[in-house]
């Protein structure tokens, strides 16, 4: 049995607390929610942790007081980054926030949506018709990164002859970077792979202008804030946030989804029964247990009271997602995977705001399509061993994870 956790046992500002077994981190974030204010953490000025799902919840809907810049991820990104690759839609606040959004709302047309809903189900049918044809034994590779990616590069217009070299990049942009003097990953790094990201999408751009498609690089090459054109940094930054933060999210949620649902064998029974009834739950809370991005970090503009804590200009506070998820407060046996709770409530796209996920919605259509083909048809699979988490403080990413066809060796 492990020794009973203290208070000053836990520090999520130390990159070992991110090496500690999930359960266990879980059970030191379960702790911090009973403390009468936010807890401050690390060297110097340091952080304070939002961990109750209340406080993470109002942080992310008051951006006059908790602002994503000069950056929402640890460390936030060098001034010289910015220079050369852009800002991120996720680093923004106020009105110049407010007019990239408004562009790419408008770019998703409900004809361009429509065709994706359409496409998503296509694709599902496709992976899982070549999962039975080939039957590989590992399933983030061959499942989990294709799906999300697939759907993000057909939206997109990208074509086939790129899109190997970009899944490369996106991989090596997303795979093992970390705060330094450790392992652990946050974004950041990976500059190489950004800038041939950025070339990559640099060149579509051009080519979109000359010859327009229907497909969301041309809607934005076309889009242009207050009478001028985005330019090539504005439309390379948006275009990397949507491949990476796009695909990393929705891939590790399909992981641990198959995961999940392996290991409660009655909730899997429940899905695959009645699949139309249950699959809006059982994708939120795939979501709400497994909390894909764990922390963003504001930082505070104007003075103000949250939690019980007075917070002053310039301090900043760490949005824990993965903690507001399990808030006892909100979520009954918060801990239980439950594919019929109601409400859930839950943080997995962000905790509301000018900032909550463009990209939900899509991602809950991808969910849902792969796991009606690999639940409900004549060859539904489960995992067959545990799966290998990658160690971070940002996500809580699967690298791999094997499964196999129900009624095979494994």
């Amino acid at each position: 049995m492990s020794t009973p956790l203290r208070v000053e046992d836990v520090d999520p500002a130390d990159p070992s607390f991110w090496r500690l077994p999930r359960a266990r981190r879980l059970e030191a974030f379960a702790l911090l929610r009973t403390l009468d204010a936010p807890a401050r953490f690390g060297p110097g000025p340091g952080f304070h942790a939002l961990v109750r799902h209340a406080d993470v919840q109002r942080a992310s809907r008051e951006p006059r007081h908790f602002a994503s810049a000069p950056g929402v991820t640890v460390p936030a990104p060098a001034a010289w980054a910015k220079a050369v690759f852009g800002d991120s839609m996720v680093n923004m606040d106020g009105a110049e926030h407010t007019a990239l959004r408004g562009i790419v709302q408008r770019a998703f047309t409900p004809r361009l949506l429509a065709a994706a809903e359409d496409n998503v189900r296509e694709v599902a049918r496709r992976i899982v018709a070549e999962l039975v044809r080939d039957r590989p034994g590992e399933f983030v590779a061959s499942v989990a990164s294709r799906m999300p990616f697939e759907i993000i590069c057909d939206l997109m217009g990208i074509p086939r002859r790129y899109r190997d070299d970009i899944a490369r990049s996106v991989d090596e942009a997303s795979e093992n970077v970390g705060v330094r003097r450790s392992r652990l990953r946050v974004p950041g790094r990976g500059v190489r792979a950004l800038a041939r990201l950025h070339l990559v999408m640099a060149k579509l751009a051009r080519e979109r202008r000359r010859r327009p498609a229907d497909d969301l690089i041309s809607a934005l090459v076309r889009a242009d804030i207050d009478g001028r054109a985005l330019s090539a940094r504005q439309l390379g930054s948006f275009f990397s946030l949507l491949l990476v933060a796009g695909v990393e999210t929705t891939r590790n949620a399909i992981a641990h989804g198959l995961a999940l649902l392996t290991a409660h064998p009655d909730q899997q029974a429940l899905l695959a029964a009645d699949f139309e009834r249950y699959a809006d739950g059982a994708v939120d809370e795939i979501v709400r247990h497994s909390t894909p991005i764990i922390q963003f970090r504001r930082t505070v503009v104007t003075e103000c009271e949250l939690g019980g804590r007075l917070f002053r200009p310039g301090e900043k506070v760490v949005l824990f997602y993965a903690s507001a998820n399990r808030d006892e407060a909100v979520f009954e046996n918060p801990d239980l995977f439950d594919i019929t709770r109601d409400p859930n409530p839950h943080l997995g796209y962000g905790g509301g705001g000018p900032h909550y996920c463009l990209g939900a919605h899509l991602a809950r259509q991808e969910m849902k399509a792969l796991f009606r083909e690999l639940l409900t048809g004549p060859h539904p699979v489960r995992a067959v061993g545990a799966a290998d988490l990658v160690d971070s403080s940002f996500d809580n990413r699967v690298r791999a994870l094997p499964f196999a066809f129900e009624g095979a060796g494994g």
